[in-house]
């Protein structure tokens, strides 16, 4: 049986997107060569490895069983420059990161900090929602991942590293702007713009919510936190987002912090990777880094948000 590597690669990258056209952009290839590359290594099997229905594709059982195989081999292979490294006693290679939508507001930063330190350490990032990071981290394909705190029944291992207080927002000129540690129930008559289910930022809202038994009613639903602060000095309601994502908006004077008792929510950033999974040394270097220099970045933030975290 003739396989390469180079048509698992190709192979993982089709079942992963479910498109020839998206695996082709990733893999800086054609489709048409996408499309060979497939075909061959449905010929070396002997195996049709994906039915499609429309315009969509799937993969047959065959294809399940064959991805599972080809996402083995490839973490045998990158463990393999793994070995190499340590050999060297160097600290290089690929490196693959995901972080959630609202870290990506500090982690270019450290990120452009780690890289002056280890120039020779290529980091590939990926920015998106929790169950996305979830998904990443239970199909072995990130190395690390900046969220907040990890479920408990999934396999995996998380190391907090730096705060991530939530707090109220409000369009400047606000009739509460004014007003000093706001009761709870004040909040009740107000609307809020909120993330979407399945947010942290969400869940932590909803519990707050249930532990202080206050209603905090969600009047519009954004996926972003972008969206939410534009939507809140647009004067579209008020709004609950990390304090990370507010210096260029409080220095602007588009947004305020509502002083409101019980707020800021204090949780944390986690390091997390999968459990028994060994990390590289670019790897074991960034988590190393990220917890020595975490404190060069909320600093910052706190200052432009007069804030103080302290416990909800």
């Amino acid at each position: 049986m003739n396989i390469t590597l180079r048509q698992l690669k190709v192979f993982e990258a089709v079942a992963r997107h479910a498109s020839y056209t998206r695996a082709a952009e990733e893999m800086h290839l054609t489709q048409p060569a996408v499309s060979i590359q497939v075909k061959s290594l449905e010929e070396a099997v002997g195996l049709a490895l994906f039915e499609q229905f429309g315009k969509q594709i799937y993969l047959t059982t065959a294809g399940e069983e064959i991805l599972r195989y080809a996402r083995t081999i490839a973490a045998q292979i990158d463990e393999i420059g793994d070995v190499v490294a340590r050999l060297k006693g160097v600290s290089k290679g690929s490196l693959y990161v995901a972080v959630a939508t609202t870290a990506n507001y500090f982690i270019t930063h450290l990120i452009a900090a780690f890289h002056r330190e280890y120039p020779e350490v290529a980091i590939n990032l990926s920015v998106t929602n929790r169950q996305a990071l979830l998904k990443l981290l239970q199909d072995n394909r990130i190395d690390l991942v900046v969220m907040g705190e990890p479920p408990a029944d999934q396999g995996l291992v998380g190391e907090a590293f730096m705060e991530n207080p939530l707090v109220v927002i409000a369009p400047v000129g606000h009739p509460l702007g004014d007003r000093k540690r706001i009761p709870l129930k004040a909040l009740a008559a107000e609307r809020f713009v909120v993330r979407e289910e399945g947010s942290g930022t969400r869940a932590a809202m909803t519990r707050f919510a249930r532990r202080h038994q206050v209603e905090l009613q969600p009047a519009m639903v954004m996926t972003s936190n972008e969206a939410i602060k534009q939507a809140v000095s647009a004067g579209l309601g008020l709004g609950l987002v990390s304090a990370h994502t507010l210096e260029l908006d409080l220095y602007a004077n588009r947004l305020q912090i509502l002083d409101v008792a019980h707020f800021p929510i204090v949780r944390h950033w986690y390091m997390v990777h999968r459990d028994g999974k060994r990390l590289s040394p670019a790897a074991e270097a960034f988590r190393a880094f990220m917890a020595d220099h975490a404190d060069t970045v909320w600093p910052t933030t706190a200052k432009a948000a007069g804030l103080v975290t302290g416990q909800a």
